[in-house]
């Protein structure tokens, strides 16, 4: 399963914010294990360093998180196209909608987020973290 990982996702794991963390932090590890294919944005990643480094206070600490997050989650670039037909999507977040387009184009099977009603008019399927696990974990069971 190819799951494009929200940026709310990946910060509430690396920030343990509750009550998110625990399934997201059970999710980094799905990935680690090969689980699902995981993949962020890289218009995520700039928030993600921004957001991380607000509490590290280092360049340093902070490029080091990021690099054992290239470790879990393959990089999709976002495209000029992407953003022009997000202008015109009736998702009414444009980053949302943005995240929605790059799914589309990279043929994403789902879209991980806490922000589920703000992708209520996504064609790709969207699921919240805890939604996820009991997906991966009912298909390990049938395996």
């Amino acid at each position: 399963m190819r799951v494009l990982v929200d940026t709310c996702v990946i910060v509430d794991a690396l920030q343990s914010r509750v009550p998110f963390a625990e399934a997201v932090q059970k999710l980094f590890i799905y990935s680690a294990n090969k689980k699902f294919e995981g993949y962020i944005t890289t218009k995520s990643v700039t928030d993600i360093y921004y957001l991380t480094h607000r509490l590290t206070h280092s360049d340093t600490e902070t490029r080091k998180i990021l690099s054992k997050l290239f470790t879990l989650f393959h990089l999709l670039d976002t495209t000029s196209l992407d953003c022009r037909k997000a202008i015109s999507s009736e998702i009414v977040d444009y980053e949302d909608a943005i995240m929605v387009e790059t799914a589309i184009r990279s043929e994403m099977d789902c879209i991980v987020t806490r922000n589920v009603k703000d992708y209520a008019k996504s064609s790709v399927k969207v699921c919240e973290p805890s939604a996820l696990i009991k997906l991966l974990e009912k298909e390990k069971e049938t395996e």
